[in-house]
């Protein structure tokens, strides 16, 4: 099997697909399905021998430029997707997803696409105007011969639906890799740590978790909050004006941080919290498991496991759960919270391990080109 996976950037400032969509290509390959990237290039984009990276076009105009246009991959794309058993678009809204449905469309090659949360109601609200006529103009047409949709988890998939898709969806999560330096949850540590760890946006919640803290911090004079991640919109700024001017105590605004230095934050942490409005999946509540740390989320996010897994807390949004909530977590015991981290690193380790994702989703390939028994993971209408 051949697989041409079509992304519209891969800096990692661009959130949870950069990670997850090389992630998902090295599965594949591993599982006996070569898979191949292309993007538009950009400042922060690592070079991968599987990754072809293209010139996005120069012009002086604001509005071709924030629609990262770019003649060499959608030349690229159309040449190599006769070459592919499928072409799997990641997104919606930019012209490297309408290249890349065009390109299957052309070749008569088996389209998948991972929207990748970007049809969830919280996202189409924003900038509502220009994504319907980006779809009408130029999205429907080029996604109309979609052979399966991808969603990361049920709560997507119903997106998915109440977007008027009608192909099959396969439900097939994001992965996760395992780090060897697990959080300690050492007693001896004077400073407790709270992170939120994702980015910086209106939808994560981020001023509903200040509203919680400023009453909670009083309370709990040894934990301090941590936000690590990249602004977006300029929306650090807001929260950390609101912190200045409230007094807010304990607070901590890291900037995003990879490798080592996320590695080392996460061996210091206590308990993740996410309280977004919104996510398809959230990748960042996987990698504070994986780590051996618990999770206080929101049910904006599909993590209902959580309970079932004992490892963490599914709750309401708005501020008094979120206050509550964390009120109980950072009362725990150490002992009883590294527990649940390992309960945690447990479920990631059994049901969202690369090798396992890769499999499921090159037997979805399989299928559409009738190669195989169709999965378990397929949903139709």
């Amino acid at each position: 099997m051949e697989a041409l996976h079509v992304i519209a950037g891969l800096d990692p400032r661009d959130g949870g697909p950069t990670y997850s969509v090389p992630s998902l290509c090295a599965a594949l390959t591993r599982a006996g399905c070569n898979a191949r990237m292309m993007t538009v290039r950009s400042d922060g984009c690592v070079a991968r021998p599987d990754l072809q990276a293209f010139p996005q076009f120069a012009s002086g105009a604001p509005l071709l430029g924030s629609l990262r246009l770019s003649p060499g991959l959608r030349r690229a794309a159309a040449s190599q997707a006769k070459r592919s058993d499928v072409v799997h678009a990641h997104g919606l809204w930019l012209m490297p997803n309408v290249d890349a449905g065009n390109a299957a469309s052309h070749a008569r090659t088996s389209l998948v696409v991972s929207p990748r949360g970007m049809l969830a109601k919280e996202a189409l609200e924003y900038s509502n105007l220009k994504k319907r006529l980006f779809w009408h103009l130029l999205q429907r047409r080029a996604y109309a011969g979609a052979a399966a949709w991808h969603a990361t988890s049920d709560q997507e998939a119903a997106e998915i639906r109440a977007f008027g898709i009608a192909a099959p969806i396969a439900v097939i999560p994001n992965g996760i890799d395992l780090p060897e330096v697990l959080a300690d949850h050492d007693e001896a540590r004077p400073r407790r740590r709270l992170l939120f760890l994702s980015r910086i946006h209106p939808k994560k919640g981020l001023p509903v978790l200040l509203d919680a803290w400023s009453l909670l911090a009083a309370e709990r004079p040894d934990w301090d909050l941590a936000i690590a991640g990249a602004d977006e919109g300029g929306h650090r700024g807001e929260l950390e004006a609101r912190v200045a001017t409230d007094g807010i105590p304990n607070v901590v605004f890291t900037g995003p941080l990879y490798g080592e230095a996320k590695t080392t934050l996460l061996k210091a942490t206590d308990l993740f919290v996410l309280p977004t409005r919104n996510e398809n999946f959230g990748i960042a509540v996987a990698e504070a498991l994986a780590a051996g740390i618990p999770a206080v989320v929101s049910t904006g996010a599909p993590w209902s496991g959580l309970i079932l897994e004992r490892c963490g807390w599914w709750i309401e949004q708005g501020k008094e759960p979120l206050l509550a909530t964390l009120r109980e977590a950072t009362a725990l015991p150490a002992a009883e919270r590294r527990a649940m981290g390992l309960r945690g690193r447990a479920w990631m380790t059994r049901d969202f391990g690369w090798d396992r994702i890769g499999q499921q989703m090159c037997a979805v390939y399989k299928w559409l080109a009738s190669d195989g028994p169709r999965p378990p993971e397929i949903q139709t209408r």
